[in-house]
């Protein structure tokens, strides 16, 4: 098994410690995602003292206030380091307000750029407002992904949004990947959606610290765990876990080149 988006830095136990439950749980790939400039080396230096751990770097929507061109050179020279798979997570976040719009969209615009020069795939971050703005955000990540995203492979991050939207997002042959959230027993929406993802386009993910399985929700959330989301995943596509175990692994190993 695989855990295709984890925060390493975000937990509280030692990444050592980490790692070594995730083996003991079959997990034997972890992608850990920078989110900013601190966060990138650090999910850098954890993927050089851990064979298992693989790196992304980007800058989060929530973190894009200020984005520059010393920012996007930043991220081109780190996306060179052999240990980087990934970019991002980037996208767009209309749930908080720690980033103008403006300058949330030049960092998305020039991260699909560096994805696409490095040749590596891009990890998408779509949060919505509530209310009135509700999908505004998902809405506009699909329209700009299908503007400037061409070439390049999309992985739609802790995927939240419903069956049409990943319908769409399967049609495009974009990745579509679920958290702990899918677990929940309110999110039927998401299990649904889940339902409609093909195999070669399937991933898993914990997102951890953040978004435990219903097993375990309410506790900090770690790379183990994505074997909580495998199972919940499986039962709501009907699909035999091992073999879905084996697509997702194929899959990973495509995109991240592990």
């Amino acid at each position: 098994m695989i855990d295709s988006h984890a925060h390493l830095g975000s937990c509280k136990p030692a990444d050592a410690e980490l790692v070594a439950e995730a083996r003991a749980a079959g997990v034997r790939r972890i992608l850990t995602i920078g989110m900013d400039e601190g966060s990138n080396r650090e999910a850098i230096a954890a993927a050089r003292e851990h064979e298992e751990v693989f790196a992304a770097v980007g800058r989060h929507p929530n973190a894009a206030l200020g984005f520059d061109d010393d920012a996007a050179a930043d991220l081109r020279a780190l996306a060179a380091d052999p240990l980087v798979r990934a970019v991002g997570e980037t996208g767009l976040d209309y749930y908080r307000d720690n980033a103008p719009r403006g300058d949330q969209f030049r960092a998305f615009e020039t991260q699909i750029a560096v994805a696409r020069d490095a040749e590596l795939p891009l990890v998408i971050h779509m949060r919505d407002a509530a209310g009135p703005a509700a999908g505004e955000a998902v809405a506009d990540c699909f329209e700009l992904l299908a503007a400037e995203a061409g070439g390049v492979d999309v992985i739609l991050h802790c995927f939240s949004a419903g069956p049409g939207r990943a319908a769409e997002a399967v049609e495009r042959g974009w990745y579509v990947s679920f958290a702990g959230n899918v677990t929940y027993p309110k999110a039927e929406v998401l299990r649904e959606a889940a339902a409609l993802v093909p195999d070669e386009l399937l991933l898993v993910e914990t997102d951890s610290p953040y978004l435990a399985p219903q097993p375990v929700r309410g506790k900090p959330n770690s790379p183990a765990r994505v074997v909580l989301t495998h199972a919940a995943v499986a039962a709501a596509r009907g699909a035999d876990p091992d073999e879905q175990e084996a697509a997702i692994e194929a899959n990973a190993a495509r995109l991240f080149g592990w």
